[in-house]
Order: C-alpha cells, then sequence, then structure tokens
C-alpha cells in the first residue's frame, strides 16, 4: 500500500474553469521559462474540448499545480501541466495525472498524448510508470538558456 504524504490528504482537485486563468498564468510563470498568458489559458479552458483540473492547498486557497488537457474525437492531449516547486515529488502530479486520465477515459478516449523533454527525468518517471510509451521525438525542439537543446517526447497512453 502507498503511503500518502501527511500534506497530499489536504489537496484538493478540482476542475479548472476561466475563472482560474490568472492563478494558473501566475504558477505556469514560476515554472516555464516561456509563461502563458492569462489570456491563453482563457482561450484553453473556455474551450468546448477542455479537460483541466487544479490542485489547491491551504486555507485560503493556493494553488500547487495544475493539468490542461484538450479532448478531440477519440483522443485527448495534455498541453500543459505543472506541480508548484515546493510540492513536486510528493504526488500532486500523479494525482492530477490520474485525474485527467480518468476524465479521458469517461469521455471515451482511446490515446491520451503528452509531449516532454527528454531531460525532464522526473517527468519520465512518472510517465513511465503510468504506462506512457514513446511514440514520436523531435529533434532538438527546446532551446535551454546555456545554448543547448533537449528533444522533445512525444508520449502517448492507450487508454
Amino acid at each position: 500500500m502507498t503511503t500518502i504524504p501527511r500534506d497530499l490528504k489536504n489537496i484538493s482537485v478540482l476542475w479548472a474553469s476561466v475563472d482560474h486563468a490568472d492563478t494558473l498564468s501566475a504558477c505556469h510563470a514560476q515554472l516555464f521559462p516561456e509563461p502563458w498568458s492569462k489570456s491563453a489559458f482563457e482561450g484553453l479552458l473556455s474551450h468546448p474540448g477542455s479537460t483541466s483540473l487544479v490542485a489547491r492547498h491551504g486555507n485560503p486557497q493556493e494553488t500547487v499545480g495544475f493539468i490542461v488537457g484538450q479532448l478531440a474525437a477519440d483522443e485527448a492531449e495534455i498541453l500543459t501541466f505543472g506541480v508548484a516547486k515546493e510540492w513536486q515529488r510528493k504526488g500532486v502530479g500523479r494525482k492530477l495525472l490520474e485525474g485527467l486520465i480518468r476524465a479521458a477515459k469517461r469521455a471515451e478516449a482511446k490515446r491520451l498524448f503528452l509531449e516532454v523533454a527528454d531531460d525532464n527525468l522526473p517527468a519520465m518517471v512518472l510517465y513511465h510508470r503510468l504506462g506512457f510509451k514513446e511514440s514520436g521525438r523531435r529533434k532538438a525542439y527546446y532551446a535551454r538558456a546555456n545554448g543547448t537543446t533537449a528533444d522533445a517526447l512525444v508520449l502517448a497512453l492507450a487508454l
């Protein structure tokens, strides 16, 4: 049996709506070198195929993670996914990802896709543990601040 960290028991995973766009944009800006704007999140979250979740903690509640996905026909895709640095490797990402997987299955999606930098080892471990398999590679897709690049791996999970 997996032990859940005490703090994880107090994490609420909720459906994300357009009302969360500002919070998700702020969280995204802390995690990614090219942050998405509030209006970009508003557009994604208002899309009819949006399937997105937000992880919240505390009182007053703060956003500690998010996952934004879209459904189209019988496929689903994760567009962006992040967990606040102080909450990483504590199960929040897994909880969000498993929630999106359940939502995609309920929507009768057959496969779930995502893209990840090949040097993002913690994310790769999580994805592989949940059954994602490499289905493609984009060479030198991500440019790093130090002048290097990383490949983007396209991963797929059969649902």
